[in-house]
C-alpha cells in the first residue's frame, strides 16, 4: 500500500462523516498513514476550504472520501478534480459514475466494497485498489452482512488490485490479522473517530469510549443500512422495521441531519450515533499520532507472538 499511496505505513484514517477535517487528516499523515477528509458532511466550499488548511499544514500524500449517495457529490467532484487531490475514496454507491472523471484528472481512485462482486467490478474499471469493509463497521453498511474474517480473503482471492481492509480494526492485532489475510494495508474508523483531533462532538466520543462488545445495532435495513451505537433513535428505527415500515416509511423517520446531531453536535438520544463494531475495545481518547505509534507497537508485538 506504500507504494501505491506514498505513506511509511499501512493505515488509512477512514473518512467518517462530521468527524474528519483536515486536523485529523493532517495528525495521521504527519504520523505516517494516508489522512482522508470526510466529504459527505462538506459543503463544496467547506470541502475546498479543508484541503486548502491541510496543504498549508501538509505537503504529502492525503485523500478524499465521497459518499456516492449524497447528493452533493458531483459538486464537490468538481472540487476534487480543480483542487488537483492526489487520492478518492469512493463509497456508498457505484463508482462507476465518477471513474472516468477522476481517471481523467489522474486521480487515484479507490472504492469501498462488500462483496467480491462489488470488488471485481471496481478492478474491470480500472480502480486503483479497493477497500475491503466487513459488516462488524460503522456507519453505511452493505446488508448481506459478511464479516472481515471472512470477506477479505476472499476479495483477496479474486483480485489482481490491492486490498485494504476495513470493519473491526482498531488496534495492531487486527492490523495484523487483516495483513496475514492477505490485506495490503487497514482502514480504521472508528478508533480515529475517538481521538483528540476528531472533529467530532465530546458526547459523540464518550460515548464510543463508554460502548461495551453489545452496544452497536444495524438499523434501517430497508433503507440503508447503517451500524449505530444503541439509543433512544435507533430503537425507535428498529421497532418501526419490526412492525413492516416501508423504506418511505423509515426515510421519514430518518429525516434531516441525523448523523449531525448525533456525531456533531452530540445528541445521543435523537441523533445517529455512527460507530464500529470495534467501539468495545476503545477506552480513551488519545492523540492520532498515538493511535498511529499505537498500531505499529502492537502489529510488531503481535506478529513476534506467531509462533
Amino acid at each position: 500500500m506504500s507504494r501505491l499511496f506514498g505513506v511509511s505505513y499501512p493505515v488509512v484514517q477512514a473518512g467518517m462523516i462530521w468527524v474528519s477535517g483536515w486536523r485529523l487528516a493532517n495528525a495521521v499523515a504527519q504520523a505516517g498513514g494516508l489522512g482522508v477528509l470526510g466529504a459527505g458532511s462538506m459543503r463544496p466550499d467547506v470541502l475546498r476550504h479543508h484541503i486548502h488548511r491541510l496543504r498549508a499544514a501538509w505537503d504529502g500524500p492525503f485523500a478524499v472520501n465521497m459518499p456516492l449517495l449524497y447528493h452533493h457529490m458531483p459538486a464537490c467532484l468538481e472540487v476534487i478534480t480543480e483542487e488537483n487531490v492526489p487520492i478518492v475514496i469512493s463509497s456508498a454507491g457505484s463508482p462507476a459514475g465518477v471513474a472516468k472523471a477522476l481517471a481523467a484528472a489522474d486521480v487515484v481512485h479507490v472504492h469501498v466494497v462488500a462483496a467480491v462482486r462489488q470488488a471485481l467490478k471496481c478492478q474491470d474499471l480500472g480502480l486503483a485498489a479497493v477497500v475491503c469493509e466487513g459488516y462488524e463497521a460503522g456507519g453505511h453498511n452493505a446488508p448481506q452482512g459478511t464479516t472481515s474474517l471472512c470477506l477479505i480473503p476472499q476479495v483477496v482471492d479474486a483480485l489482481e488490485i490491492p486490498v485494504i481492509a476495513a470493519g473491526g480494526i482498531a488496534d495492531g492485532r487486527g492490523m495484523a490479522a487483516a495483513l496475514a489475510l492477505g490485506a495490503e494495508g487497514v482502514q480504521v474508523g472508528t478508533r480515529f473517530a475517538a481521538t483528540q483531533e476528531s472533529s467530532a462532538h465530546p458526547a459523540y466520543k464518550a460515548a464510543v469510549v463508554e460502548a461495551g462488545d453489545r452496544d452497536t445495532v444495524v438499523a434501517l435495513q430497508a433503507l440503508t443500512p447503517v451500524r449505530l451505537i444503541k439509543n433512544a433513535f435507533s430503537q425507535q428505527a428498529l421497532e418501526a422495521e419490526a412492525q413492516g415500515a416501508s423504506p418511505a416509511e423509515l426515510k421519514a423517520l430518518l429525516g434531516q441531519g441525523r448523523g449531525r446531531r448525533g456525531i456533531f453536535e452530540g445528541d445521543l438520544e435523537a441523533g445517529e450515533i455512527e460507530a464500529g463494531q470495534i467501539a468495545g475495545m476503545i477506552a480513551d481518547l488519545p492523540p492520532a499520532e498515538e493511535v498511529m505509534q499505537r498500531l505499529v507497537r502492537e502489529y510488531q508485538g503481535a506478529r513476534s507472538r506467531l509462533p
